[in-house]
């Protein structure tokens, strides 16, 4: 969107988020403990100061997902076992692919009689290193892009169907699953972009109105984000 750091970046979206909520009641939740820790925590780690901190806990509406009373279908489990299984099974023929590569540039390598150290630490770098990189790269492509990899991923789905909310997300993962589970899905990316088109179009003097609360209500029922 533009802005020379991460930190300047979280804190115009929490203000956009700020806004919306003050003049449209529209409310953004994170699931709390699980995505609330990570996103304080990547605030943290990047030096952002406490002024982001305090307008993700001032903005931001934390909430634990009702693991226990939100009902998933038998079909989805059902679905996702089989689809992880599937998975799993393209990791192993990639892993399978680069122990063949590292076997087979073994030994064509060229072994120096009575230098044992300097020819594992020649195919440590040459050969090892470089299959390794690649195999980590391959292996995240079969096997975690597109599927959910963590309790957080998890925590999101919830919350959206315990509240019936859109979630906001640029994992694909979460898309596909947010497609199975029937809650809407708004890309990160566009998100920002949603909230201004709200607010661009804040009926003229509506601040100065006595019954704007009323309109905030009806607002605050169509409009949650996760």
């Amino acid at each position: 969107m533009g802005y020379t750091s991460l930190c300047e970046g979280m804190k115009a979206i929490l203000d956009l988020i700020a806004d919306a909520r003050l003049q449209f009641g529209i409310s953004c939740y994170v699931p709390y403990p699980s995505v609330y820790k990570e996103m304080y925590e990547f605030a943290s780690r990047n030096g952002c100061d406490r002024e982001v901190t305090a307008k993700i806990d001032t903005w931001l509406v934390k909430k634990a997902p009702d693991r226990y009373r939100v009902d998933v279908t038998s079909q989805i489990f059902h679905e996702y076992v089989s689809y992880m299984r599937e998975r799993i099974n393209r990791g192993m023929g990639v892993a399978e692919d680069a122990i063949w590569e590292a076997a087979t540039e073994c030994l064509f390598m060229e072994n120096p009689q009575n230098k044992k150290k300097e020819y594992r630490e020649k195919v440590e770098r040459e050969v090892i290193g470089g299959i390794i990189g690649k195999f980590r790269n391959k292996y995240r492509a079969a096997l975690r892009y597109g599927i959910l990899d963590s309790a957080p991923d998890i925590d999101v789905l919830i919350l959206a169907k315990e509240l019936d909310a859109a979630v906001v997300a640029s994992d694909y993962g979460i898309e596909k699953w947010a497609e199975q589970l029937g809650v809407r899905f708004v890309p990160a990316n566009t998100f920002p972009m949603m909230i201004k088109e709200y607010l661009k179009h804040t009926p003229e003097g509506e601040k100065e109105k006595g019954d704007g609360d009323k309109k905030k209500k009806s607002h605050s029922e169509e409009a949650e984000f996760i």
